[in-house]
């Protein structure tokens, strides 16, 4: 029904809803800790090291590095009612059915959202740099934590985060279309997240898209 990887380990949904793992144990290729457990799997999301897999009660099982989002003990009792998963490198997100989020993984990378954690109400989306994310609000603004020169601190173009209605990423850095069909970035200097010298021809951009380290 479906295959995801890690950077090393594939992991298949079989038509009755059981997984099958392979490759780098580590990584994510041994399942056997979690294997009763992966029963009635709706969907399966790879970071780098580790899997998560949302069940039919919206409960979620994760296997694979313990470090980096293969341990979701720390949130466990939080992660039910989930609707989606987003991965960064090394951590993981889940919005919730109340439109909340938790997080988990190297706490550097993204997995720990305690500074942001009373912003992070009515989200609609998530986006991740390789140690960051970005979430959407039902407002238009934007939160943004995990490693502060990937994307993480938004601060400096927290004024023209308003009206966001998509985000794209490169491996360290933002770029945010705004309704006004505007562009904001932010991040690594060197990888996308400044765009000063080109900010006078983004205008009435309807789509942005990205390499590893440009857009």
């Amino acid at each position: 029904q479906q295959i995801c990887a890690t950077s090393c380990a594939f992991a298949a949904i079989l038509a009755d809803r059981t997984v099958v793992t392979w490759g780098n144990r580590d990584w994510g290729g041994d399942s056997t800790a979690v294997q009763n457990q992966l029963r009635n799997v709706r969907q399966i999301k790879g970071a780098y090291f580790a899997f998560a897999a949302i069940l039919a009660d919206k409960s979620v099982v994760t296997w694979g590095d313990g470090q980096c989002g293969g341990d979701s003990t720390r949130v466990q009792a939080q992660l039910k009612n989930v609707d989606s998963l987003y991965t960064a490198k090394s951590a993981f997100a889940a919005i919730l059915g109340d439109q909340t989020v938790v997080t988990w993984g190297g706490r550097w990378c993204g997995g720990d959202s305690d500074r942001v954690q009373d912003q992070l109400q009515k989200v609609q989306q998530i986006y991740a740099t390789s140690s960051a994310f970005a979430a959407i609000l039902e407002d238009g603004s934007v939160v943004t934590w995990g490693f502060s020169a990937h994307g993480g601190d938004s601060s400096a173009v927290q004024d023209q985060l308003q009206n966001v209605w998509q985000i794209q990423s490169t491996k360290h850095a933002f770029a945010a279309i705004l309704a006004d069909g505007l562009v904001v970035t932010w991040g690594d200097p060197l990888q996308g997240g400044d765009s000063s010298e080109v900010h006078h021809q983004l205008k009435n951009v309807q789509q942005i898209q990205a390499t590893e380290k440009a857009f």
